[in-house]
């Protein structure tokens, strides 16, 4: 019998309606500019990488070369078959399996670097979510984000908090106002250099428009 991986233990993560909308609102996403954001967030990346809440595979066609294979962790049904036949046009090797960011399926210290995009506003917990990636992060292993967060400007901040009631009922789960590089922070990362900025959004997506691009590195050892 082969030994259990830790973090193999899977939750179920159906959300029919919303996964299709998903797919729409990335696809229009990319068409109205969030694109040079995910080559930001890939840029320099090499090595063995773990993509946890790869969604429909919107960021595959935006790896570089020097990445030699990427797991692409996602929890919901309809989205990972999207990704599966999003990989097989991407220009790296990209193997799609289910899983969360809660329970990853590698062992321990097997990648070089985790990419999370559009994806810790929705974990239940963040602490463990960050902690289930540090454990399958290689020592000086990177981190790379791209997150909607809490917004800079008060009123945003208050209209985010006033909408954290209904938003997450509505959006499987998405939280509009978290402060996510602090979570990262918190959960023992070295932020090495990130980006705020607000997009061009229509007036329903304002409360998720304020975004950060970044990078952490993971101590370990």
């Amino acid at each position: 019998m082969n030994p259990k991986i830790p973090g193999s233990d899977k939750r179920g993560h159906s959300h029919p309606i919303f996964a299709r909308l998903w797919v729409h609102m990335a696809e229009a996403g990319e068409r109205k500019g969030t694109s040079p954001y995910r080559d930001r967030l890939l840029e320099g990346l090499e090595g063995e990488v773990v993509e946890v809440g790869a969604g429909s595979g919107t960021n595959f066609l935006h790896y570089p070369d020097s990445v030699t294979k990427v797991v692409a962790v996602e929890p919901e049904p309809y989205l990972r078959a999207r990704a599966a036949s999003a990989a097989r046009a991407a220009g790296v090797p990209i193997e799609v399996v289910e899983g969360s960011a809660e329970h990853i399926p590698l062992p321990p210290a097997s990648v070089d670097a985790a990419v999370v995009s559009l994806v810790l506003c929705s974990v239940a917990d963040q602490a463990e979510s960050l902690a289930e990636i540090a454990r399958v992060l290689r020592p000086a292993g990177e981190l790379r984000y791209f997150e909607h967060v809490r917004a800079a400007t008060a009123s945003l901040a208050r209209l985010q908090d006033a909408l954290d009631v209904v938003w997450p009922k509505l959006g499987a789960g998405c939280h509009p106002n978290r402060d996510t590089e602090a979570a990262i922070t918190r959960a023992g990362f070295e932020v090495t250099g990130s980006a705020h900025s607000a997009l061009d959004a229509p007036l329903i997506a304002k409360p998720v428009s304020f975004v950060v691009v970044g990078r952490a590195v993971w101590p370990g050892g």
